[in-house]
């Protein structure tokens, strides 16, 4: 009952958002500026998506190599079924039943692999960090004369996230550094409730050792290398839809509307950001590099296809290949936390 109230306030929320963001918008000239998109750069935002789905894929399994080897076909075909749960589900369901997924396919425990999957959205902050960094304070100087209060905000933002990502990396380097300490830890303080402690402790220790790769800096050093990439490639799909829709924004302001995308998204977790992904980039396009508003909305909903479409349609492919449907990724949103132990 109440996992069926917090999905129904959820799509509430993202019908509300959506609701606002075409409110006062002249359809017909956004479905005229949709029509004149260049195809060409359309196309290439696709294969960016298909090209970044990859790139996770093999950063999480060099994530996961110190917990065993991983294929990589198992860990493409776990991504995409969890990006696809994502995008059906709120309160990012697939973040939870990648892991499971990965699990029932490959001899991995999955909570150790859904530490790494929590090491993977530090790695994905730090790089969306940096390259908001390099466009305020390199490529995108003259932001300070368009809005200067809206960029102050979005400078106190991004230091904001910066510090809660290195505390976040010292705990987990700490929590990384003796599993079996933890595990012991864990199961003195939950000796108050004897009939759990030896699970609570024995989750906490696969937990730890999931965090395998923070005990080697250089493994950690290479799989933020390889975080670049990926939200290079991102960014090369955001600027082609905004050339395909003759938008003045140059490559590098693809940062700054990657930063306000990854704040809604984290801000707002409706299905598949419907809503709050429009409205980041309509903002981000029309306040900072002055697009047209029927543009700039048709853009969003043009890109936000893109971003979506290919791995929703994979994952579901690939989660009906072993007969799991979207009311079973519903029950597994819900039970597989408990199963992971």
């Amino acid at each position: 009952m109440r996992s069926t109230l917090q999905t129904l306030v959820v799509l509430a929320l993202a019908v509300g958002l959506l609701a606002l963001f075409l409110y006062h918008v002249d359809l017909r000239s956004v479905g005229r500026a949709i029509a004149h998109a260049h195809p060409g750069w359309l196309m290439l935002s696709f294969a960016t998506t298909l090209i970044n789905l990859a790139i996770r894929a093999y950063r999480w399994q060099y994530l996961l190599d110190p917990l065993g080897k991983v294929r990589f076909g198992s860990a493409f075909r776990a991504t995409a079924v969890g990006f696809a749960a994502s995008t059906v589900l709120p309160a990012r369901a697939g973040e939870v039943i990648r892991p499971y997924f990965l699990a029932r396919h490959e001899h991995m425990s999955a909570t150790g692999a859904f530490a790494t999957i929590i090491l993977e959205r530090l790695l994905d902050v730090v790089a969306v960090l940096v390259l908001l960094a390099s466009y305020v304070f390199i490529f995108g100087r003259g932001l300070e004369a368009t809005n200067p209060v809206a960029l102050s905000v979005l400078k106190w933002t991004g230091a904001t996230a910066a510090a809660g990502s290195l505390a976040a990396l010292v705990i987990l380097f700490f929590l990384a550094g003796s599993p079996e300490r933890l595990g012991r830890a864990t199961k003195r303080i939950a000796a108050v409730v004897p009939s759990f402690a030896a699970s609570i402790a024995r989750v906490a220790e696969k937990f730890a050792r999931g965090l395998g790769a923070i005990r080697s800096p250089r493994r950690l050093f290479v799989a933020l290398v390889w975080s670049f990439p990926l939200w290079l490639s991102i960014a090369v799909g955001i600027w082609a839809v905004a050339v395909a829709f003759r938008l003045a924004m140059p490559f590098t302001g693809s940062f700054l509307i990657i930063a306000l995308l990854v704040l809604s998204v984290a801000v707002v977790p409706t299905p598949g950001a419907i809503g709050g992904f429009h409205a980041a980039f309509r903002y981000g396009a029309t306040t900072f590099f002055g697009a047209p508003d029927d543009a700039a909305v048709g853009a969003a909903i043009v890109l936000h296809v893109l971003s979506i479409g290919p791995s929703l349609l994979l994952g579901l492919y690939f989660a009906a290949q072993v007969g799991v449907n979207l009311s079973r990724m519903r029950e597994l949103a819900v039970t597989a936390p408990g199963d992971v132990a």
